[in-house]
């Protein structure tokens, strides 16, 4: 496998097992002052930060992801391959530029609020799109207006969501899956199957225990690649490659993939839930609920209109330029112990995708709970500078 797969995997199986509402702090020693316990800045842990300073360091490569999905391109565009820190490219000087021009509008106009991205104005593309594209024999509509049925189609929609409560799709949600009962009864879950991306197939085992413990190995040519989540922490090992551990959102995700009673969970996790409408998941109507959480990012969940299963779940990672949403879809529902689980998920985020395929699965055996423990790795020094 070539190394830029490998990575994408690994990038991309942060979220396989990726909600810090549940995860619980991790005891540290007394003698330990206050200035140890509080993360370290951006500037303090890499090189030649300048108009990022300020933020946590664990910030900084979701910021850099975000920099990348909204121009469509990768690390090297603005940085020197192994040297970071320097500054030799004009697309990284123009960079912060941007970076900063970004921070003006979004103070002067919008409060302070991220009313302003880098995506508002690329899109995609490294360079903005300054002139309106004319009008071809493949276009249907003006560019950026909505036709006038689907105007109708999406206010009708609306009034109809309005008869439906979030409470009552989250209950019908529950009851279709198989009870509370049957969900809370739930201790464990062992899934073998198949993971696919890139255009490749390979073999993945996941292992689930409550409370909120979970691993899974990518079987690979040259070793595993291991991304877990043990109730406190997360780590990621791929070969060849020093552990790495979560932070910030990958952990907030870890937590909630990991929970074995999640479904059940749903109402204690938000403090404000409502209906947002009527879209189509894969051709199927959906009612979707927006939960939003204490200083954290909303969840979108989108219920099927008949059966009442959840066929979506969108999250949100913050990134000190804008959110980075991680989108999954659940497929193949079976029933497993007097339960409804998907025995598909496609997890698609805008670095990229993969489909796992479940094949079998088993629940409420026994687990070891050292197959969750954290290996010792030493610490990993980064170096990798940014804007």
């Amino acid at each position: 496998m070539n190394r830029k797969l490998v990575v994408m995997l690994s990038v991309l199986l942060v979220v396989v097992t990726c909600s810090a509402t549940h995860s619980k702090l991790k005891a540290e020693p007394a003698q330990q002052t206050a200035a140890s316990l509080s993360p370290k800045k951006a500037e303090e842990q890499f090189k030649n930060i300048q108009v990022l300073k300020g933020i946590p360091a664990d910030q900084v490569f979701p910021t850099m992801q975000f920099i990348a999905a909204s121009l469509g391109v990768e690390c090297d565009f603005c940085h020197v391959q192994n040297a970071f820190e320097k500054d030799d490219k004009k697309p990284k000087q123009t960079a912060r530029k941007m970076v900063e021009m970004m921070f003006a509008i979004n103070k002067d106009n919008f409060q302070g609020n991220r009313g302003v991205t880098c995506y508002s104005c690329h899109r995609g593309n490294a360079h903005p799109m300054a002139i309106p594209a004319v009008l071809t024999e493949d276009t249907k509509e003006p560019m950026g207006a909505p036709h006038r049925s689907e105007e109708r189609k999406a206010g009708e929609s609306l009034k109809e969501a309005a008869t439906t409560t979030a409470d009552q799709l989250l209950d019908k949600y529950i009851e279709a899956i198989g009870g509370a009962s049957a969900v809370d009864k739930i201790n464990s879950r062992v899934m073998k199957g198949t993971i696919d991306f890139g255009g490749r197939s390979l073999p993945i085992d996941v292992y689930a225990k409550d409370p909120e413990k979970r691993i899974s190995f990518t079987h690979m040519a040259d070793g595993d690649s291991v991304t877990a989540f043990n109730g406190q922490e997360g780590w990621i090992g791929t070969p060849g490659h020093p552990l790495r551990e979560m932070h910030g959102s990958d952990l907030d995700g870890a937590a909630i993939d990991a929970d074995l009673h999640f479904p059940t969970h749903l109402k204690m996790m938000f403090t404000e839930m409502q209906v947002r409408g009527r879209e189509k998941v894969n051709d199927r109507p959906t009612y979707v609920v927006v939960g939003r959480r204490d200083a954290k990012t909303p969840i979108e969940l989108y219920f099927d209109v008949d059966s009442g299963l959840l066929l979506r779940l969108v999250r949100y990672g913050d990134t000190a330029l804008g959110w980075m949403p991680t989108q999954i879809d659940y497929d193949d529902y079976r029933e497993a112990s007097g339960v409804k689980v998907p025995y598909r998920w496609t997890l698609a985020r805008p670095s990229g995708r993969f489909t796992i395929q479940i094949s079998n699965m088993q629940q409420n055996i026994p687990l070891d709970e050292a197959k969750f423990v954290k290996p010792q790795a030493p610490p990993e020094q980064s170096k990798a500078p940014t804007r």
